[in-house]
């Protein structure tokens, strides 16, 4: 406990550094370069941004903070707190990013990306499944049915009408048009889940490594096959709220995003895994580890990582990539090179996995299949093929005798801002350990929620002027996988907002004035901390609200004489402290 307070502590003084600044690297890192010839390139969506605040910050709040870039929300991915930004025209993307990072409130800020699906061009000439055999399948088959699983394909979409595909295929979501048809429009999608999950045993075409379970395609891409970050990220949120366990992302430099991998961390809170393929460009990738997600290279027939597989520290394993026969739209066979290969096996091998032991977290089949992987020389992991190059039949075997108890809960403290005494706005960082893995961090202030996190740095932001001025107790709780949760130390933070009356004005019309017709109504108002509410009366009823500084309302007094007519508007305001300011203005007809 002590350790992580001190953790906590030195986070707080640099936390708009620690937490800003090294993730932001994204933006001037990623540039648009569609004549590299080593493989998939990457594109930067111009006029967007990704940003996650700290947990806490009120939509209210951050638009503050947009409006003096002309920046707006586009999309906010709730499940992981990542808004999608729009900027105007001709904006500087790395000029506002750096802008914004630097602000101690957010957590990070990355470009949206478009990246190209990783694989070669098709060699129609070999129809030999050699890479079954060479993975074990049909002894890993014979260990482990295979089905219960839904592996879910992250891509151009899948031709649902393919004989080898059809009676797997479940409903699935397009998310770069926002409906529900995931017809395949690149042909990759279709390529993929054939890999992963063709049916078998049918007497025709080919057999999918796990030939058992569904397939549910989710389609992140446009036309031409590029994949979006933010799209991934909801596409991830949606498999793992509909039921899929596995999910495969054949493109590359997946885990450069911090929003994909917040996305990932979400699915497997909820005991699925996420495999990626690690890129086809043949040469050596500064990708950052994680344990969020698998990253797969790519072998031969022989063992030997292929020339074209990208290679660095995130490999986490290998699998077959040369020639693979799969199903391709329209009912077609044709054979693929490449990671996006590679990884479809191993997500297949994850099914069958899963298959055989339901009761494993995600972090207990990563390491099974690590351990089991088939290595040349003494056990060691590497740039080309991670672990190794992956052994369905003892991955399977080692499952089935593995038995997962977790009963220890996670440890987690949370740290004080600097400063005698809080007011508005307060950061607060908090850390949690688990033997297994945190799945989240939740904040608590007097007993009540204030947010929660489920991406480390756990980094919060809680709004003190709702809150009484005096001591608060703070403290966090963590949650692992199992359910097991553990509070953390109590944190007495002194808040002492200025404690006023919020000043509210009737700008139109003008006090004493006669009116006619429509009746346009301004009113404004003004706090020293923020103003939580804002309502309009006419004769004591009230008419309008609005929850901010301003309201606008056009009133259309009803005539019921000819003499004049007396009527009496009042505004009132509330603070977030329920502190109240009023004022009354008089008018006629």
């Amino acid at each position: 406990m002590q350790a992580l307070l001190q953790r906590i502590q030195t986070a707080n003084s640099f936390a708009s550094i620690t937490i800003g600044c090294a993730l932001f690297g994204a933006l001037t890192l990623t540039t648009v370069d569609a004549a590299t010839a080593a493989g998939p390139t990457m594109q930067v969506v111009q006029g967007r941004l990704l940003v996650q605040p700290r947990a806490g910050l009120s939509e209210q709040e951050f638009d503050k903070i947009l409006k003096p870039h002309g920046a707006r929300r586009l999309l906010h991915i709730k499940p992981i707190n990542v808004y999608v930004i729009e900027l105007p025209a001709r904006s500087d993307e790395v000029a506002i990013g750096n802008a914004l990072v630097r602000l101690p409130v957010i957590k990070f800020v990355e470009a949206e990306r478009a990246m190209e699906p990783t694989q070669t061009p098709n060699d129609r000439s070999s129809r030999n499944a050699w890479h079954l055999p060479k993975i074990n399948a049909n002894t890993a088959w014979e260990a482990a049915p295979g089905d219960g699983v839904t592996i879910a394909i992250l891509d151009s979409g899948v031709d649902s009408t393919h004989p080898d595909l059809a009676q797997h295929v479940v409903a699935g979501w397009n998310f770069f048009d926002n409906n529900a048809n995931t017809v395949d429009v690149f042909g990759h999608g279709t390529k993929v889940a054939g890999v992963a999950a063709a049916s078998g045993n049918d007497g025709q075409g080919i057999t999918g490594v796990d030939w058992h379970a569904r397939i549910m395609p989710i389609r992140v891409t446009d036309a031409g096959g590029y994949a979006y970050d933010s799209l991934i990220a909801q596409g991830l949120i949606w498999a793992a709220d509909h039921g899929a366990r596995v999910a495969n992302i054949s493109f590359l430099g997946v885990s450069r995003s911090t929003t994909i991998l917040s996305a990932a961390q979400y699915m497997r809170n909820k005991g699925g895994v996420v495999v990626v393929a690690a890129g086809n460009t043949g040469e050596q990738q500064a990708d950052p580890t994680s344990d969020l997600i698998t990253a797969v290279a790519s072998t031969d027939s022989n063992d030997a990582r292929t020339t074209f597989a990208s290679y660095g520290n995130y490999v986490d394993i290998a699998a077959p990539g040369v020639s693979i026969w799969t199903t391709a739209p329209g009912g077609a066979y044709v054979s693929m090179s490449g990671t996006s290969a590679s990884s479809a096996i191993v997500a297949g091998v994850y099914g069958l996995m899963m298959s055989a032991n339901q009761n494993l977290s995600p972090k207990t089949l990563d390491d099974v299949l690590f351990s089991t992987a088939v290595q040349q020389g003494s056990p060691h992991r590497d740039p080309y093929k991670g672990w190794g190059r992956i052994d369905a039949a003892a991955a399977v075997a080692k499952v089935k005798q593995t038995v997962e108890r977790d009963t220890q809960a996670p440890i987690t403290a949370v740290g004080a801002p600097s400063g005698p005494a809080a007011s508005g706005l307060v950061q607060i960082n908090a850390a949690a350990t688990d033997n297994v893995a945190v799945t989240r961090v939740e904040l608590y202030a007097n007993g009540s929620l204030v947010a929660s996190e489920m991406t480390a740095p756990y980094a919060f932001v809680a709004d003190t002027s709702a809150w009484p001025n005096g001591d608060a107790s703070l403290y966090t709780r963590a949650y692992d996988a199992a359910g097991n949760a553990a509070n953390s130390n109590t944190l007495v933070l002194a808040v002492s907002n200025v404690s006023t009356t919020p000043t509210v004005n009737i700008t139109s019309p003008q006090n004493g004035a006669v009116v006619s017709g429509p009746v346009p109504i301004t009113v404004r108002a003004t706090d020293a901390n923020r103003v939580a509410r804002l309502s309009l009366f006419i004769n004591g009823q009230e008419v309008a609200v609005a929850y901010g500084t301003s309201l606008s309302y056009v009133w259309s007094p009803v005539a019921k004489s000819k003499s004049p007519v007396a009527y009496t508007i009042s505004a009132r305001a509330w603070d977030p402290a329920g502190n109240t300011g009023a004022t009354t203005i008089s008018v006629s007809r």
